[in-house]
């Protein structure tokens, strides 16, 4: 199996697996507060930009040696996180295989879903 890695994330934090042949590892990495305090768009201009784009850069780094990614989540955090990744690391946005929403599953939900759908081959490339 190759590489394979899917992250769950919202505006609070994001949950990296590494998906092998028989198990998985899981990681979680954690917004800043100022992200994770004001997810609602209303409240757009509190986000502090500077701190939205280090939690991206982290994940980003987090995610630089799978050969394969997934992007799940409930909301709008995935879609922002790919126009990170599309603007900052093209490196990563090649290997991005899909963007699928889910609301909040369980990590042998999460596992199970990414094993199916890395099993299914390359997906069309997501767009942002």
């Amino acid at each position: 199996m190759k590489n394979h890695c899917a992250v769950w994330l919202d505006q609070q934090e994001a949950r990296i697996f590494r998906i092998e042949a028989g198990n998985f590892d899981e990681s979680t990495l954690l917004a800043p507060h100022e992200i994770a305090r004001h997810p609602n768009p209303d409240n757009a201009q509190r986000h502090d930009q500077e701190e939205q784009r280090r939690y991206f850069k982290d994940l980003a780094h987090a995610l630089a040696d799978s050969a394969e990614v997934l992007i799940l989540g409930p909301s709008t955090a995935k879609l922002h996180f790919l126009k990170y990744v599309h603007q900052h690391d093209h490196l990563l946005e090649a290997r991005i295989v899909g963007v699928e929403t889910i609301d909040h599953p369980t990590d042998k939900q999460i596992v199970a879903y990414s094993r199916t759908y890395f099993a299914k081959g390359p997906q069309s490339q997501p767009t942002a």
